[in-house]
């Protein structure tokens, strides 16, 4: 089983925009599909975030994601995984609204403050189909994503601690693995650690291969290879190659819309398991297996769908 590769699949995300892809799954309807037909392809976590199904505004409201993640649990045996990020415009208690509600296996954690943007992509865009849409992406540009060490401590607290959730630690940078190794040794992060890495986002690491071999050598050091489940993310047209390069290297694999709109040049993937499937046609001739749901629950010691609150 340790040599298996385990698939998430970031569904819809809060970053990208209705203009920028038809296929972005926006109502609970959509996300609620994509995420099913994702993790039939062989996606074993499904990482979800909550839109506004009026016009695709991204939304921490409990009561949208109430209207999809019980239908995704029913309908798939995934490690449903929630985000605590939720947009760089929400507050902490908004980003954890539901995530408290809900006491997921699994949420995502972002490891520090940084400058996350896309806001290059707006001059590339001259008609938006909401209002809402180019001042949000423009904006990115005079925006911090807040991570201090105070609202990582408390997410490790009251879900973590209090709840039994586990995380998918997302490292945009190399700091950010040494803010994870510290919150290691106040003992606040038990069990093995879901090393989510991340290139390619202004603001983050570039999608070099150079970076990719820098964090993996570097969370050895500080975590030790068999302290750790590493996993990388590769944003927009990095996503593939970036993957492929971490499988090799023994890593594990996320791919969605969240992350990329496209399935190759120029072609845009009309569903998030267009990724997965593709994903693991190349794991498959790499003679790598992918991680069934079950299989990934024991991987990470995850505490079962059976101890959640939806």
């Amino acid at each position: 089983m340790s040599d298996k590769v385990i698939i998430s699949c970031a569904v819809t995300g809060s970053v990208h925009t209705p203009t920028m892809s038809p296929y972005l799954a926006i109502t609970p309807e959509q996300i609620a599909e994509q995420a099913i037909e994702a993790a039939e392809a062989g996606a074993a976590i499904l990482h979800l975030h909550a839109r506004d199904p009026a016009d695709g505004r991204p939304t921490p409201d409990p009561a949208v994601f109430d209207r999809f993640v019980p239908r995704i649990k029913a309908a798939t045996d995934a490690v449903i995984n929630i985000t605590t990020g939720g947009s760089t415009r929400m507050t902490l208690a908004e980003r954890l609204a539901y995530p408290l509600q809900a006491a997921p296996e699994m949420c995502s954690l972002n490891m520090g403050s940084m400058n996350f943007s896309i806001h290059p992509v707006a001059r590339k865009i001259s008609q938006w189909q909401h209002a809402w849409e180019q001042p949000y992406v423009e904006g990115m540009e005079d925006l911090i994503f807040r991570n201090t060490f105070a609202d990582i401590k408390h997410i490790l607290q009251v879900l973590g601690r209090e709840r039994g959730t586990r995380f998918e630690f997302e490292c945009y940078d190399m700091g950010h693995l040494y803010t994870l190794a510290h919150f290691r040794d106040e003992g606040l992060i038990e069990g093995p650690i879901f090393l989510q890495c991340i290139f390619g986002i202004l603001g983050g690491l570039g999608a070099d291969p150079e970076n990719l071999v820098a964090m993996r050598t570097t969370a050895d050091r500080l975590f030790g290879r068999d302290g750790y489940r590493f996993s990388v993310l590769g944003a927009g047209r990095h996503q593939m190659p970036l993957l492929t390069m971490a499988a090799v290297m023994g890593g594990n694999v996320r791919v969605g819309l969240e992350d990329s709109l496209y399935l190759g040049k120029g072609q845009l993937a009309t569903s998030c398991a267009e990724q997965v499937r593709k994903i693991r046609r190349i794991l498959d001739e790499l003679s790598l297996e992918i991680a069934s749901p079950a299989e990934a629950r024991t991987m990470l010691a995850l505490k079962g769908a059976d101890a959640v609150n939806f």
